[in-house]
């Protein structure tokens, strides 16, 4: 059985292949599986939207009879300081369009004058999959880290230029890939996901 996982973001489709390259199983994006959705993602949690997106594209899938598991996930960054934001709202923040550049400057700003031991922020990752049959099981992770003074590192995507871990002295993009699917909050939580999807059978 195929994985279709339910995302059009080519950076997040990177690191899910490269953390699931060792499951002897094909992962489509949605464009791949020729599935147009467009999901509102409404939930109040992560793990909510997960499976709001996991539900409407399985029946997609079914629709258009493929046999495959649908994998959403929904991930964002936490920051402490700023009451939780972005949180759930994370692709979009400041409008889906605007430039992570201008995302990251903007929380960088907001936390002025704010001292290191209260720039805490965390990425979470909910995983939801779905089964042809309805079968639902669920994943979930957490990357402690905080916020930078600036961008910094050519590797990730996203948010990743101005979360900085105080246990490596680095940020995030800094990382070389494989360490940071290593410990990430997608990298675990997909993980755990592997886990479960060996349990089923695939």
């Amino acid at each position: 059985m195929d994985i279709i996982f339910a995302t059009g973001n080519m950076g997040k489709m990177r690191e899910i292949r490269d953390i699931m390259q060792d499951m002897d199983v094909q992962i489509y994006s949605m464009k791949e599986a020729g599935i147009a959705a467009d999901v509102v993602e409404d939930g109040s949690t992560f793990m909510e939207n997960a499976f709001i997106k996991a539900r409407a594209i399985a029946q997609n899938a079914r629709d258009k009879g493929l046999d495959a598991v649908v994998i959403s996930d929904d991930s964002g960054l936490v920051v402490d300081a700023l009451n939780g934001e972005p949180g759930i709202y994370s692709a979009r923040y400041m409008g889906e369009d605007t430039s992570y550049t201008i995302k990251n400057a903007n929380i960088i700003q907001r936390l002025e004058g704010v001292e290191d031991e209260k720039r805490s922020a965390r990425f979470v990752c909910a995983i939801a999959a779905v089964w042809p049959d309805g079968t639902e099981k669920s994943a979930e992770a957490t990357y402690e880290g905080r916020i930078g003074y600036e961008e910094k590192g050519p590797n990730g995507f996203g948010y990743d230029p101005i979360f900085y871990l105080p246990d490596r002295n680095c940020y995030s993009a800094e990382l070389d890939p494989d360490e940071k699917n290593r410990i990430s909050h997608r990298g675990k939580a997909l993980e755990a996901m592997k886990a479960i999807l060996k349990e089923m059978g695939m």
